[in-house]
């Protein structure tokens, strides 16, 4: 099956399976910092952290001009809070410099083409590929196709990307094989399938959906 037909036909299946995710978007300021948060962590430390610093920090001017030990205090919860603390802060001062008079936000992204808003968001500190096109997906409503681990390894075994491909050109592959009016569900409904049935470790085959267009089922049964 053609690669586009076959990613018509997973979208439908996933959508039957999972539903249409609805939007909760977050400012794009709020959503780059708890993406920040998110890396190299599960939701549950990453949700824990984003409350207790909103808590103890109602604003994000408030989080830039903190103690940095106050920043690494509240968002322990997340891990990595020593290098995650002092990125956050040098992040926010970097937005902060765009125009010292307004409160921070980067909304000036949604008004520029995807290619040079994902590069300007990939020059702040501990921003890759992956949280650019969160912030940019879910807080801007711009066509940017996020892949985390989830979506890497669950496109890499239906045959959607190559074996071997980087997760980092796994994004531009993505973005040219999805629709860009698919990326918010498909992107949702993969990892909602990596981590219910397309696990790392003894995936669940038997009773995937998807299996009649899998090429890691075709070939495990072969």
């Amino acid at each position: 099956m053609e690669r586009k037909a076959k990613v018509r036909t997973i979208h439908k299946l996933l959508i039957r399976t999972y539903g249409e995710p609805e939007r909760s978007p977050m400012d794009a300021v709020s959503e780059l910092v708890c993406t920040i948060l998110s890396q190299n962590t599960n939701d549950t430390n990453r949700d824990r952290a984003y409350t207790a610093l909103r808590a103890k920090f109602p604003t994000w001017e408030q989080v830039r001009d903190a103690p940095t030990r106050q920043v690494i205090a509240a968002i322990r919860p997340a891990g990595l809070a020593n290098q995650k603390g002092p990125r956050i802060q040098k992040v926010l001062r970097r937005i902060g410099e765009l125009d010292p008079s307004q409160p921070l936000n980067i909304d000036f992204l949604a008004d520029l083409p995807v290619s040079k808003a994902k590069q300007w968001l990939m020059s702040l500190d501990g921003v890759g590929p992956k949280t650019a096109a969160i912030v940019l997906l879910f807080s801007l409503n711009r066509p940017a196709f996020p892949v985390d681990t989830h979506v890497h390894r669950v496109t890499t075994r239906l045959g959607l990307i190559p074996a071997g491909t980087t997760a980092e050109k796994a994004h531009d592959l993505l973005e040219a094989l999805v629709p860009a009016e698919w990326y918010y569900a498909f992107h949702l409904n993969v990892i909602a399938h990596g981590r219910a049935v397309c696990k790392a470790q003894r995936p669940k085959c038997e009773i995937c959906p998807l299996q009649r267009h899998c090429e890691y089922f075709s070939t495990s049964r072969a």
